[in-house]
């Protein structure tokens, strides 16, 4: 049965392996500064990797990307 109950650990461990590799990897740095406001960006949000914008700026400039995507169509 501990067999049984080793392989089943090792496949788990060998399936979550193979899908951590996939995963994106956030090696670029964050910000720690709004680049739209100049407001500091929390270190929650800056370790995601590669923020440059607070999450209301980040908002507003999605917004203004989408607007200009589909009036230029």
């Amino acid at each position: 049965m501990a067999d049984d109950i080793d392989r089943a650990g090792e496949r788990i461990d060998a399936e979550m392996t193979a899908r951590l590799r996939v995963l994106p990897v956030f090696d670029i740095p964050s910000f720690p500064e709004c680049i739209s406001c100049g407001e500091d960006i929390p270190a929650i949000r800056q370790a995601m990797g590669n923020v440059k914008r607070c999450v209301d700026c980040q908002i507003h400039h999605e917004s203004s990307v989408r607007v200009w995507n589909h009036g230029h169509k």
